[in-house]
């Protein structure tokens, strides 16, 4: 099977990794935008949808090449959908998801167990050009709830942090094929793959 490159508007090594391994048998390759010389941009929008946005135009128009970006981040109820879209910086620049887990654990330390809820959200943009006037999108949540205290060594971002009671551990003791059959941004892939199947007519 020929691979079609697909130009991935982030330099997250972790996300670049799932997105791999989830795409490639479909007979994409994922390439990281920093191959094309794509700068970050700045994410202005208010919305996870309106940062995507910006992401894959500026990758696709760069490139030349279709491009995907996904926008996505933590919600947590008792901090009224803090960190939000601001979950890659929640804690200033240079961004550290250590520093990050540390900030949300502090804002919750007044938060009994059981009030500490919240969900992933990933969106997920896909344009065929960098004009393109009907991108697809689509998005997908993962409920958890936010320990006390980090437990796990895989992942990244809040995964040590996000604790799924159905599974009985938290995202970071998954192993990466469990995480990307249940995870907000496996299933928001699963479903931009179904969309993609259908053709341009679908949208």
């Amino acid at each position: 099977m020929t691979s079609t490159p697909l130009i991935l508007a982030s330099g997250n090594a972790g996300k670049l990794r799932e997105f791999h391994q989830l795409l490639a048998p479909l007979g994409l390759d994922v390439r990281p935008q920093a191959e094309y010389d794509v700068p970050e941009v700045e994410e202005t929008g208010l919305t996870f949808v309106e940062n995507a946005l910006l992401k894959a135009r500026e990758a696709s128009r760069v490139s030349g090449l279709p491009a995907l970006a996904d926008d996505s981040g933590l919600e947590v109820d008792a901090l009224n959908g803090a960190p939000g879209i601001y979950s890659a910086r929640f804690a200033g620049e240079p961004k550290s998801d250590e520093r990050n887990n540390a900030r949300l654990l502090e804002r919750l330390a007044e938060v009994p167990e059981g009030q500490r809820t919240g969900r992933y959200w990933c969106v997920l943009v896909y344009l065929r050009h960098a004009e393109d006037p009907v991108p697809l999108i689509v998005q997908r949540s993962w409920k958890g709830e936010i320990l006390a205290h980090p437990r796990g060594e895989g992942g990244f971002g809040y995964d040590p942090l996000f604790w799924l009671p159905e599974q009985g551990m938290s995202v970071a003791e998954l192993s990466s094929a469990e995480k990307n059959r249940l995870s907000h941004r496996g299933r928001a892939l699963q479903a931009l793959v179904e969309a993609l199947g259908q053709g341009p007519g679908a949208r």
